[in-house]
């Protein structure tokens, strides 16, 4: 049986707005400055090469400070250029934004905007691989307009900026876009190799390239966050989201059980006490070690056409792996009418806690029980959690490490570590859109 449920897609392009419609009055002709043959040739874009950091050394060990201040100077400022333009389709500044009391200090933002009153189209949810499809809306048809700038691993330890690089369609290059229906200040999307056309699918290259992000943004309260299919990926093009908000997410708050190490140094532990169940990735010898065994894990989840969210935290140091069944029950009629009225489509960033709420009485009644309550219906039972886990270490050749877990699965005396609260950056702190408490 093929599951579908009825939703309501989130924009991320001006062009993806009844595409189909405007073609057809068009005619022939682009007229859209897009990425295809029509409008490509001849077209630059500032590109971003960053340190390589993928055979050297551990994120940990870097230390030297870029020339571009890379957060700051490029994405934000790229950013807030394409907001005086006028190409968000809201203000996310006017947003509301409220830490809900609590032990877990789980986010709620009011984003009526995000709410998108067009025909509802049948979305299948049963199927994390699925085939790349051109006629549908993919990001080779944005205007070039919502392009920031080309972004890559540079061949050496050197972070280079040309303003001013040509699109090579040999290359395939892989791009930094705004997102016109914004969560929060600077969200942003990673597309890699934009032009091959490559399905919402991780691959161990793919994965490497979202670190290099964060470990260039080299600020905690910069996330990258990743949907499958069948977790809410509105899109069947890879990318990969991001923003800043300056607080911890309740994810990054939970304290964690080590369950084993693999021979790369990267540390595999299981969330403990947070309403969805979820490994966490720590460490490794280089980069590329901890961006293998993550991105093999992802792999795994998709060959056996499980859905997930992965959350990319602490400039890439640390990376949460999430499992989810929220579709699948919504599209099984096994998720409450209470819950289904608020229309949260709990993607990677509501699974860190960052609520974002489509109704003013959701918003105004917001409490940690509910958004417990929601996240608690996203999460695999823990005996199919254990499965998934069982089904993860395999593919990566791993075993849990011997007494590192009672009998009873019980976390008392074994290897548990609380959450470190992160470093305070002052300098970014000063915009008023971030958060509003």
């Amino acid at each position: 049986m093929m599951l579908k449920i009825k939703r309501v897609p989130t924009l991320v392009s001006n062009f993806q707005k009844d595409e189909v419609e405007e073609i057809t009055a068009r005619g022939a002709g682009c007229g859209r400055n897009c990425l295809r043959n029509c409008c490509l040739p001849g077209s630059k874009l500032p590109m971003y090469a960053c340190k390589n950091l993928s055979n050297s050394k551990s994120i940990a060990d870097e230390t030297k400070e870029a020339p571009v201040d890379f957060l700051e100077s490029l994405v934000l400022g790229e950013w807030e250029d394409r907001q005086q333009k006028g190409l968000f389709r809201y203000d996310v500044t006017a947003c509301e934004t409220k830490v809900i009391p609590g032990e877990y200090g789980f986010i709620a933002q009011l984003n009526e905007g995000r709410h998108l009153k067009k025909r509802p189209t049948e979305f299948r949810v049963d199927k994390v691989l699925q085939p790349f499809d051109g006629s549908k809306f993919n990001f080779t048809k944005v205007g070039q307009e919502e392009l920031l700038f080309q972004f890559e691993a540079s061949e050496d330890d050197e972070v280079q900026l040309y303003p001013n690089a040509p699109i090579d369609p040999e290359k395939s290059p892989s791009v930094v876009a705004i997102n016109v229906s914004p969560i929060e200040y600077g969200h942003v999307l990673l597309i890699p190799k934009v032009l091959e056309c490559l399905p919402q699918r991780i691959d161990r290259d793919s994965f490497l390239l979202a670190l290099h992000m964060a470990a260039e943004a080299a600020n905690p309260y910069f996330r990258l966050g990743y949907n499958s299919l069948g977790a809410f990926a509105t899109i069947n093009h890879l990318h990969f989201q991001a923003y800043y908000l300056a607080m911890e997410f309740p994810i990054e708050k939970a304290p964690t059980r080590k369950i084993t190490c693999t021979d790369g140094g990267v540390k595999i532990s299981e969330m403990l006490n947070y309403p969805v169940r979820g490994l966490v990735f720590e460490g490794g010898n280089t980069l590329e070690d901890l961006a293998n065994v993550v991105s093999d894990s992802c792999i795994c989840l998709q060959e056996n056409n499980i859905p997930y969210n992965v959350l990319i935290s602490d400039s890439g140091k640390r990376i949460f792996l999430l499992p989810q069944c929220y579709a699948e029950k919504q599209a099984l009629g096994e998720v409450s009418a209470e819950l289904l009225d608020t229309q949260v489509n709990p993607a990677v960033w509501e699974v860190s806690g960052h609520m974002v709420l489509k109704r003013k009485e959701d918003y105004e009644g917001a409490t940690e029980a509910n958004a417990w309550r929601l996240l608690a219906e996203v999460s695999l039972s823990e005996a199919r959690f254990q499965e998934v886990t069982a089904l993860i270490f395999e593919a990566i050749g791993l075993s849990v490490e011997e007494n590192e877990k009672s009998t009873d699965g019980s976390p008392v005396d074994l290897d548990v570590t609380a959450p470190q609260p992160m470093e305070e950056i002052d300098g970014l702190n000063t915009h008023a859109a971030m958060v509003h408490v």
